[in-house]
C-alpha cells in the first residue's frame, strides 16, 4: 500500500484478494452442484426414454420456476436472473433427454 492507502501498481488489497478467494471457492462448488444435478437429470432422461415420456415437462419446469423465484427473492437474489438461469438449465436437459431418447 502506498501512503495514500490505495494499493501499489500489480499488489492486490488483502479484502479484494480474500473476496476473490471466496469467489473462487464458490464457483467451484456451483460446477460440482451442477455435476450432481445433471448426473440426476440423466438418469431422468433414461427413464424417460424407457417409459417413452417426452423429454419436457411443461407442468414440472413451471412449478420449478416459480420455486426458484421465490427461493431467489428470499435469499436476496434478482428472481429475473435466476429464472433465466433456469430456463438455461432446463434447455440443456431437454436436450440431453432429446438425445437419450434417440439413442444418443
Amino acid at each position: 500500500m502506498t501512503e495514500t492507502g490505495t494499493a501499489a501498481a500489480g499488489e492486490v488489497p488483502p479484502e479484494l484478494a480474500a473476496l476473490r478467494s471466496s469467489i473462487d471457492n464458490i464457483d467451484a462448488a456451483l460446477v460440482h452442484l451442477l455435476a450432481e444435478r445433471f448426473k440426476c437429470t440423466q438418469r431422468v432422461g433414461v427413464l424417460k426414454a424407457e417409459q417413452q415420456l417426452p423429454a419436457a415437462d411443461p407442468g414440472r419446469e413451471e412449478r420449478q420456476i416459480t420455486r426458484l423465484r421465490s427461493l431467489a427473492t428470499s435469499a436476496g437474489l434478482d428472481p429475473v436472473f435466476a429464472e433465466k438461469f433456469l430456463n438455461f438449465v432446463i434447455a440443456e436437459v431437454i436436450h440431453h433427454h432429446q438425445r437419450i431418447a434417440e439413442g444418443g
